[in-house]
């Protein structure tokens, strides 16, 4: 069996939905957020019992979570590029793993967690999930949260069972409509299409990038789900391994297939970007899936003319979008 956190969340609803179609069983999954507060993206699911953040120490201990749980998906955490409240971060986003971790290497328990791919900063030592975590230097506090992380469990004698600290590039998908300003651009263009008929994406700062030529690896939820039972199923050597698509693509390029999807006419025009996020901003992500790959490991599937497709058509457009 099974534990999901961030369950009532983008990926970690999108991973109890493939789950479901494995037809393996869900102990429990955790959330900050409750069904009464955000009933949608778990009402077509299943699973035993929805557990508070902080109900979940509890229910590890008892006998029959220590007999029944062989996974834990911990995909909960604080995701904001743009949280300033450092304490919060590290306690949710670091320590609250680290005690999950801590969990399932006493009890020979097996974890997937969420790391990301704001540990690379501005990639100036490139996207190698096998560069030295101790060299990065994140742009964000988010991004630090997450890489204190990865570097404390790399340094545990006593580890799970099988543990994988999995780097998300650009994941977009269903199930993410509650996130607001950092839902993905796919969700935030549909909607802007609809009601205006173009899309404004933000202007370049930097010379070597034009316009909407900045660049980001663009991966599909299923995409990611998909992998995460394969880690399940396969259970490759632990460690920390990336999770994109391995090629980056321009905002042009995503922007162009969400008119596709939605059948209209391009038309893009560019917008100032906020200055707080200027000095932050990354013009460039592309995953190196090497590692993962050497791992024997599937391939991408979903490029984003496809995922876009299917995301658009499939849910965004359908009166229940969910998954």
């Amino acid at each position: 069996m099974v534990i999901v956190t961030g369950a009532n969340g983008f990926i970690g609803s999108a991973m109890v939905w493939e789950l479901n179609q494995a037809q393996i069983p869900i102990s429990a999954v955790v959330d900050t957020v409750s069904q009464s507060e955000r009933p949608q993206n778990l009402k077509k699911l299943n699973f035993e019992r929805f557990l508070l953040k902080d109900q979940l120490w509890d229910f590890l201990n008892l006998a029959t979570t220590l007999k029944q749980v062989q996974w834990v998906i911990h995909m909960g955490a604080n995701s904001s590029t743009t949280e300033t409240n450092w304490p919060h971060l590290y306690e949710n986003n670091t320590q609250y793993t680290q005690r999950i971790f801590e969990w399932c290497a006493q009890h020979g328990k097996s974890l997937i967690y969420a790391s990301s791919a704001a540990t690379y900063g501005a990639g100036e030592l490139g996207y190698s999930d096998e560069i030295d975590s101790e060299q990065l230097k994140p742009l964000n506090l988010y991004g630090e949260s997450k890489v204190l992380l990865d570097r404390w469990a790399l340094k545990q004698k006593q580890c799970p069972k099988n543990w994988y600290g999995l780097k998300f590039f650009n994941v977009y998908g269903p199930n993410e409509y509650h996130k607001g300003p950092m839902a993905s651009l796919v969700a935030k263009a549909h909607q802007q299409i609809q009601e205006t008929g173009q899309l404004k994406l933000f202007k370049s700062y930097l010379p070597s990038y034009k316009d909407g030529e900045q660049m980001r690896d663009f991966l599909y939820v299923k995409e990611v789900t998909t992998w995460m039972l394969e880690l399940i199923q396969k259970t490759p050597a632990s460690g920390i391994y990336n999770m994109g698509f391995g090629q980056a693509r321009t905002w042009n390029d995503l922007g162009s297939a969400v008119f596709t999807a939605l059948s209209k006419a391009k038309n893009i025009s560019y917008t100032e970007m906020p200055e707080n996020i200027r000095t932050q901003y990354q013009y460039f992500t592309e995953a190196k899936m090497t590692k993962w790959q050497t791992a024997g490991m599937s391939q991408a599937k979903w490029p984003i003319e496809t995922g876009v497709s299917d995301y658009i058509r499939n849910y965004l457009q359908q009166s229940d979008p969910y998954l």
